[in-house]
């Protein structure tokens, strides 16, 4: 069987149809790390009027080369001050607060000294100084921040400053995993069969789902057996908009989720995919749920849950891209080990503006080893058509940690 490639089932994987986007309103102290489904767009000015950045004396410009300049008062903060300042005379005002109508500039208390209800100057200050113009922050209709931006801590302060009671987010995608095989042990069981293997896929890839922006639900670990099997993902698809399943999908005579799959009901997108790791990867619909049916290595199921599972979660949050791609130099040789793309894990460093890739402490082996992805490590992209690689060479690098 001709396996589908790389570039073809990222293709066919955007085309597929997720919905509608969906949102729902949260309060904005409850929205930090969610998805904005709108833009945030200025109803007016910032600052609507000009405005003083320090404590200091409005007044005009010119009139800095007078002996002395008459204080009218204080301008306190919040004060819809309404004086016209004249030629010779000025306001004590207050950062934050609006510049009188006829000032152009402020200067700082330290500036100057203050005698029997005036001002002398003891320093110039420039035109403008410490003043705040309109808009110098945004103007009015400006797009703040776009639909699609994840919420952090700057994104709450602009929209605490706009007023933004409510917010309107992405309703996070659910995410079930599941893990097969009857070899599988789950967190916390006991066995004295050194022959079985503990489960991490579930929780690693609940865990990644969950970084990605989606509610993750955990169904543990199902023995092999079809009746099983098909009702754990039965029920499942009744609450998830996205099932994982990892293990099964082989050639093995207990490899059970490959022919489970159809039975179920869904439509295969497709099967089989020319990557290393994870070419049995099986893709599947069924109204409106996908399936995607992973192998059960470790590190083969994590790097196929980024590849295939992130971006459809992407599209349900309405997001630009699952993840960062960039593009590197190669800091030494590589050896290819196929001729399959290749998802190879990687360190990346900056060095002078520039990114370089290297694979310092990762092992060559099976594609079991999880432990090639700790420590901040990235994946390094080579396709079909590569074979071994010359130190200096560009290559691409999907960035794992800016999930």
């Amino acid at each position: 069987m001709k396996l589908l490639s790389y570039e073809t089932s990222q293709t066919m994987l955007d085309l597929l149809d997720v919905g509608n986007l969906r949102t729902q309103n949260l309060p904005l102290s409850s929205s930090l790390g969610r998805i904005l489904a709108e833009d945030i767009v200025a109803e007016f000015h910032d600052p609507q009027f000009p405005t003083a950045s320090m404590d200091g004396y409005a007044l005009k410009h010119e009139d800095l080369d007078e002996d002395s300049i008459l204080i009218l008062g204080d301008n306190p903060a919040g004060h819809n001050e309404t004086r016209i300042v004249n030629s010779g005379e000025c306001i004590k005002t207050f950062t934050g607060s609006k510049m009188p109508e006829g000032t152009d500039t402020l200067i700082q208390i330290e500036n100057v000294s203050v005698n029997d209800g005036k001002i002398i100057i003891d320093e110039k200050v420039s035109f403008a100084s410490s003043v705040r113009p309109i808009a110098e922050a945004y103007s009015s209709g400006d797009i703040l921040i776009q639909k699609g931006t994840k919420i952090g801590f700057a994104e709450i302060g602009v929209m605490a400053g706009l007023n933004c009671v409510m917010v309107k987010v992405a309703l996070k995608p659910r995410v079930a995993v599941i893990s097969t095989g009857s070899e599988i042990l789950d967190l916390g069981e006991q066995s004295d069969n050194p022959a079985q293997i503990r489960s991490s896929n579930n929780y690693t890839l609940c865990a990644l789902f969950e970084q990605a922006g989606a509610d993750s639900i955990q169904l543990g670990v199902a023995p092999d057996d079809k009746d099983s099997i098909m009702q754990t993902f039965e029920n499942a698809l009744s609450s998830a908009d996205i099932l994982i399943s990892t293990g099964g999908v082989s050639v093995g005579d207990y490899d059970f989720v490959k022919d489970i799959i159809p039975r179920l009901g869904a439509e295969i997108v497709y099967k089989g995919v020319a990557i290393k790791p994870g070419k049995h990867i099986i893709v599947a619909q069924r109204n409106g749920k996908f399936i995607l049916a992973l192998p059960g290595f470790a590190y083969s199921s994590t790097v196929t849950s980024i590849l295939y599972g992130l971006p459809l979660v992407s599209k349900m949050l309405g997001t630009k891209e699952a993840y960062k791609k960039i593009e590197a130099k190669l800091s030494e040789d590589f050896t290819k080990r196929s001729r399959l793309s290749e998802f190879s894990a990687c360190n990346v460093e900056l060095i002078d503006g520039e990114y370089f890739v290297n694979f310092k402490d990762k092992k060559v082996g099976s594609s079991a080893i999880l432990t090639n992805l700790l420590n901040s490590s990235a994946l390094m992209i080579t396709s079909q058509d590569d074979g071994d690689l010359e130190k200096g060479t560009f290559v691409s690098v999907i960035l794992l940690e800016s999930f």
